[in-house]
């Protein structure tokens, strides 16, 4: 069940990445840890797939003990088929805390996204887009995205119908975006993402297929909310962190970039 909106007092802190070996306070340090953080555990591109029943069945049990809810970026499935959706949504009945999630490029492969996100609903994941959700509190925004390119090199709406509907695609994500976001008066917001909305978590990759990794223009909407932190996924060989024009910070949590915990998943504190 949703918690109720509470109304942004003061700009909230940014979040801050669970390292493998974050120290501990001593018995007598005054500086407590503070209990009034919520631990998001971020994943994205899970590419489950047709004959790998029970493949994520440990790692979402293991979240129930490491995270108060956990953020699915997208690629949640290899080719959007059923089967591979009913399999993940199979394993997804280990996991004990809420979920959020967006869709990504693979799980429209077989043109029934509606299909596969109905499946996971059921199988109690929120899906996210123009709904926003909130939880303890946190208010969560997410869309799958899209490509375009990054500041100077993106791409304009000029030109041929088919180059016109390419930048329209994002822009369609952006709107869909913003209407959550507006949605929410939380003093702390997350959004999902697959595709990057910035450069910097894209790094790594070739320089060639930048346009199709991220579009600046979802920075763009995400920077005029008080957002506190990004999660997304899609870039495989991308980079973890990166931070928008404004400073917010954008975390690539695919599931093959190398997080500061030493797992396939993120965990932030809020």
């Amino acid at each position: 069940m949703q918690e109720s909106a509470v109304k942004a007092a003061k700009k909230p802190a940014p979040a801050r990445p669970v390292s493998q070996a974050a120290p501990q306070p001593a018995a007598n340090d005054e500086a407590a840890p503070d209990k009034d953080l919520v631990r998001i555990a971020a994943l994205g591109d899970l590419h489950m797939k047709e004959h790998a029943a029970g493949y994520y069945k440990e790692l979402f049990t293991e979240l129930n003990d490491t995270a108060d809810i956990l953020c699915l970026c997208g690629d949640l499935t290899d080719f959007g088929k059923t089967i591979e959706a009913e399999n993940l949504a199979e394993d997804l009945r280990h996991l004990k805390i809420p979920s959020v999630a967006v869709l990504g490029n693979h799980d429209y492969e077989c043109g029934q996204p509606e299909e596969v996100s109905r499946i996971l609903h059921q199988a109690g994941v929120c899906m996210l887009g123009e709904n926003a959700h909130i939880h303890k509190g946190i208010g969560f925004a997410g869309v799958k995205g899209f490509g375009g390119g990054f500041g100077r090199r993106m791409l304009g709406a000029f030109g041929e119908p088919m180059t016109k509907a390419f930048v329209k695609e994002c822009m369609d994500e952006c709107n869909k975006l913003e209407i959550a976001l507006r949605s929410l008066h939380t003093e702390k917001k997350i959004v999902l993402l697959h595709y990057s909305p910035v450069e910097d978590t894209v790094v790594g990759e070739p320089e060639q297929i930048y346009a199709y990794l991220g579009c600046s223009r979802l920075a763009e909407t995400i920077d005029r909310y008080e957002v506190t932190a990004v999660v997304h996924g899609h870039a495989h060989r991308g980079s973890y962190r990166g931070k928008t024009t404004k400073g917010i910070p954008v975390f690539n949590v695919a599931a093959g970039i190398e997080k500061d915990n030493g797992k396939q998943y993120a965990v932030l504190e809020v």
